[in-house]
């Protein structure tokens, strides 16, 4: 009797570990699509990814709220994020204040 109730106790943390582990993959699933680029936002070498020809990826801006290189903001806020001069993130790439 006892190693049916220990092989039945085993089961059931087997499936409630399974159980917690697909319940994380999905939370930050969830998480990521909370999140959206924001372009234009980014003070220089701190985008995290695309920052137009001649770059590579994250930290590669070269100059303050460049407007091809993206930052990851909370879904819903990038056009609301404000910058010097009255301006605002986007949502697609800018040809504003591209370095020369």
């Amino acid at each position: 009797m006892s190693t049916k109730i220990a092989i039945s106790a085993a089961y059931l943390a087997g499936v409630v570990a399974t159980a917690l582990t697909a319940g994380a993959i999905t939370t930050g699933a969830a998480q990521a699509q909370e999140k959206e680029r924001c372009y234009g936002i980014s003070l220089a070498g701190k985008n995290d990814c695309a920052a137009g020809p001649g770059t590579t990826c994250a930290g590669t801006s070269k100059v303050d709220y460049q407007g091809n290189a993206w930052t990851y903001v909370a879904k819903g806020t990038c056009t609301t994020v404000s910058l010097p001069d009255n301006r605002v993130g986007s949502l697609e790439p800018q040809q504003r204040d591209l370095p020369s």
